[in-house]
């Protein structure tokens, strides 16, 4: 016990003050919530859900006012059927339809691994004009064990009365005949009303495997 108590003891200046050495991981593995004062940077992470075999992955909560932009990253996405979209939707109704009116715009770069192809390409099958359809936001995933897409989805201002509400994506994949693709898509969903739900799916098939993750932004 003599030596916790001086062990401790000398972490404390003589004016009373915890010394920054005494402070670690450990110090606050238990620690619930911070005091207000204490900054927690400007990206909060809301929820995370892992995707296994699952036929669509929805964010039903924490989509409101809080933040005027929200962000979605998506970690090793891997189709279970070939040649299919990592596509996503919006709703007005807490998820109970994902139907709002979109318009977008998609367009790609893509680089082989030996060197022999390359290119900047329009992908107008894979946006929108006026369309409650899903949009895609990674086209033509392949199923190869190592094949997977990551990247992000940022939304802007979903709970505006007001305005159209404004999104961008940008997805890296491997798949084909060694290839690396990247991936834009921006557009908007034609409604004032507010954007309280999000819904990811694939086109065909489920998505085997991968993790979203949805950040607001302050």
């Amino acid at each position: 016990m003599g030596s916790i108590t001086r062990s401790f003891a000398n972490n404390i200046t003589t004016s009373g003050v915890l010394l920054p050495a005494s402070l670690n991981n450990n110090s606050i593995a238990n620690v619930t919530a911070y005091n207000a004062a204490v900054a927690t940077g400007n990206m909060v992470l809301i929820s995370s859900q892992t995707a296994s075999a699952s036929a669509s992955i929805s964010f039903t909560t924490g989509i409101d006012s809080t933040y005027k932009e929200y962000q979605f990253w998506f970690i090793n996405v891997h189709p279970a059927s070939n040649a299919t979209s990592f596509t996503f939707n919006l709703s007005t109704d807490s998820g109970s339809n994902y139907n709002v009116t979109k318009t977008t715009t998609f367009f790609e770069v893509y680089h082989q691994e030996n060197d022999t192809d390359a290119g900047l390409a329009y992908q107008g099958a894979a946006d929108l004009s006026q369309s409650t359809a899903f949009q895609s936001i990674c086209n033509a995933m392949d199923i190869n064990n190592d094949d997977n897409g990551c990247g992000t989805l940022t939304l802007f201002n979903p709970a505006s009365t007001t305005y159209v509400k404004h999104f961008i994506s940008a997805f890296n994949k491997t798949g084909g005949t060694g290839y690396a693709t990247n991936q834009y898509m921006a557009g908007y969903g034609n409604t004032a009303s507010a954007i309280n739900a999000v819904q990811f799916k694939m086109s065909s098939g489920n998505i085997d495997d991968g993790t979203i993750l949805m950040f607001g932004i302050k």
